[in-house]
């Protein structure tokens, strides 16, 4: 090939071999197939990337009884975190998984409901049964040292702090969310404390159903 330099000199120029044209294409190709690889495996890592919730503890109940991850295996449960003296968020969530039980009929008992109590340090396992039963309705109170408890929260990112009160006292902040566990203890879904009452009972529905 032939080109013309400024001054209008002619230069020949060497084309290039053929195989390192066929060198580039498979080059270009290969660049394409990694990139559409990369898009896929993008693509689908929020589904694999999810955190998990659950795992291995081991917790006292009201009645004295130790409760695991694996006792409670075997039916879908409710589980959610509180302490007895919270004034709004904990007596509204625990008396909405009590009508939602109601609600199911016969399928009612077909899921547990877990009470973990954030604050050892005033609910003991008695304060815990008493207040309890203020629900018209069977639910696993649970407490435990400050280790245990550490443990369960750690394994359903679970959030509390201490929040000191006039009168040298104290509330707790915690997480509001009430996690659905499926029969092999596996996360399924949350109800949330502002979630309507017919798309929560469709979410137990599908996990009673699971």
């Amino acid at each position: 090939m032939t080109s013309i330099d400024p001054d209008g000199t002619p230069r020949q120029r060497r084309a290039a071999p053929g195989w390192i044209g066929w060198a580039i294409t498979g080059l270009l190709l290969l660049a394409l197939a990694g990139g559409a690889a990369y898009w896929v495996t993008r693509r689908d890592a929020p589904a694999s990337a999810a955190p998990s919730f659950g795992g291995a503890f081991a917790m006292t109940d009201q009645n004295g009884n130790t409760v695991t991850d694996r006792s409670l295996r075997g039916k879908p449960y409710a589980i959610f975190f509180g302490f007895t003296r919270c004034p709004d968020v904990c007596p509204t969530s625990l008396n909405r998984m009590a009508q939602l039980r109601k609600q199911l009929g016969p399928d009612g008992m077909k899921f547990a409901i877990v009470f973990v109590s954030v604050d050892p340090g005033h609910d003991k396992r008695q304060d815990i049964g008493s207040y309890l039963t203020l629900f018209g309705t069977p639910i696993i109170g649970l407490t435990g040292t400050d280790a245990q408890l550490a443990q369960i929260v750690k394994a359903f990112h679970v959030y509390y702090e201490k929040v000191p009160v006039s009168g040298n006292d104290y509330t707790i902040d915690h997480t509001a969310s009430i996690y659905l566990m499926d029969r092999e203890g596996r996360f399924v879904t949350t109800i949330d404390h502002q979630e309507q009452q017919d798309v929560a009972l469709e979410k137990l529905k599908r996990v009673i159903a699971s």
